[in-house]
């Protein structure tokens, strides 16, 4: 079965960097994009990024962009997301999710979820 297991988030301090990680197993994972969506409490989820099933095409909420960025290693079943010139605003739960398609980098929808990893900016 499809498995999604995030790893690295923590407290940071505002301006600092934190580097996510996601693997990936039970699906032919060079055939779908990946993304990364994130909710904050009593907020809807949030699309972060999105990176195609190639590695090549990468999106990024405006939110995020400049100082976020994905990546994936398709080798390795795993995608990533470095964050730098963290703020309190990301303070979030972040998800790794799998898309529905090879393209779709966009958007909250997706096939499946992992847990979750939490990511706290906090002075």
């Amino acid at each position: 079965q499809v498995q999604l297991v995030e790893s690295g988030g923590g407290l940071v301090q505002p301006g600092g960097s934190l580097r996510l990680s996601c693997a990936a197993s039970g699906f032919p994972f060079t055939s779908f994009a990946m993304k990364w969506i994130r909710q904050s409490p009593g907020k809807d989820l949030e699309w972060v990024a999105g990176i195609d099933s190639v590695g090549t095409g990468t999106h990024y909420a405006d939110s995020v962009k400049d100082r976020f960025t994905i990546s994936r290693d398709n080798v390795k079943n795993a995608v990533y997301l470095q964050m730098n010139s963290l703020k309190p605003q990301d303070t979030a739960m972040y998800f790794c999710a799998k898309s529905n398609y090879p393209n779709g980098v966009g958007g909250t929808a997706a096939s499946a979820r992992g847990q979750g990893t939490q990511v706290t900016v906090s002075s």
